[in-house]
């Protein structure tokens, strides 16, 4: 099966690391997986803050990068729903880039609707040891449906605790630009995101968006609390690793 990675902007320029557990990942169950060079944003922050005419330009460059793919993998439900919610409307008077957006949302996923509804795989052979609590991000609940599958890689980590976390549909106050334009607003909802993760006493806070993560992360660490941030597939590929070592 040949996959090609749309890694992100944030995790391209800041946490490569999720970029390479995917891959790792991928990689374990046949894939073949290709990282085309023209890739580039999504076009959300654009689109979020009115430059229609200029998200437009950018999402064809992204149609143009994975035009010849034939499943489109990344580790963002938030620009995974861009492109699968947007990039209709966005060309809506133009047909012919209309029909290419289609063609591409129809085979982009975001990594965990990739494992369990593409590959079928929800038991990895993960352990790890540790008690964590999932933050499930807007853009992929909301825009993508991913609701089940993150929890049902989870539930298959040998030794994993996972806790439920208070108000878990509440947005953590990011939203990309939302952050900037509305930066107290912001401020006050990742104050009680941040509280509602320390309530669970848990070692481990995971997502499926860096976006999200890196601001409920930087918080927890602005207030010194010793919760680990990870994206799922570090939290997988890390499993995978123990449960070899314990299988030996």
């Amino acid at each position: 099966m040949r996959v090609s990675l749309f890694i992100t902007c944030l995790a391209d320029q800041i946490y490569p690391e999720v970029g390479e557990s995917v891959v790792r990942l991928l990689h374990r169950y046949g894939c073949e997986v290709d990282f085309p060079q023209m890739q580039t944003c999504c076009g959300q922050p654009a689109y979020n803050s009115g430059y229609q005419d200029e998200a437009r330009e950018v999402a064809r460059s992204l149609i143009r990068a994975f035009e010849h793919s034939d499943y489109v993998v990344s580790p963002s439900g938030s620009c995974t729903g861009m492109v699968h919610h947007y990039y209709p409307q966005l060309f809506e008077n133009e047909p012919e880039w209309k029909t290419k957006a289609e063609k591409l949302i129809g085979k982009t996923y975001e990594f965990s609707q990739f494992l369990v509804n593409v590959l079928g795989i929800k038991d990895l052979g993960a352990v790890y040891e540790g008690k964590a609590t999932y933050h499930p991000s807007c853009h992929a609940m909301r825009l993508l449906g991913v609701r089940e599958e993150p929890g049902e890689l989870m539930a298959h980590i040998k030794g994993l605790e996972l806790v439920e976390l208070p108000r878990k549909e509440d947005c953590c106050g990011f939203g990309g630009t939302f952050a900037v334009k509305m930066a107290d607003m912001s401020e006050a909802m990742v104050c009680e995101k941040a509280a509602n993760v320390c309530a669970t006493n848990a070692d481990l806070l995971i997502g499926t968006d860096m976006g999200c993560l890196m601001n409920i992360g930087g918080r927890l660490n602005k207030e010194n609390k010793p919760v680990r941030v990870m994206h799922l597939a570090q939290l997988l590929e890390e499993g995978v690793k123990r449960g070899e070592r314990h299988g030996k």
